[in-house]
């Protein structure tokens, strides 16, 4: 699986970070959202799922490799 993030349609709401923090963080300045890996490991697949299901801008997709 490879997560990639559309950073200019984030809206900052935080709810990857919730979901997956150990796929995304935010930016201090703005609150954008950032990948720290655009790889998760089979573990995270599920809190990356969510990720994308509650990202009110539909700004991550997922890739299934």
């Amino acid at each position: 699986m490879r997560v990639e993030l559309d950073q200019p349609k984030c809206v900052a709401a935080g709810q990857c970070v919730v979901a997956a923090p150990d796929v995304f963080d935010q930016r201090d300045d703005d609150g954008i959202a950032i990948l720290l890996t655009d790889r998760p490991g089979e573990d995270l697949y599920e809190e990356v799922r969510e990720a994308v299901a509650v990202c009110p801008a539909a700004a991550i997709t997922l890739v299934e490799e």
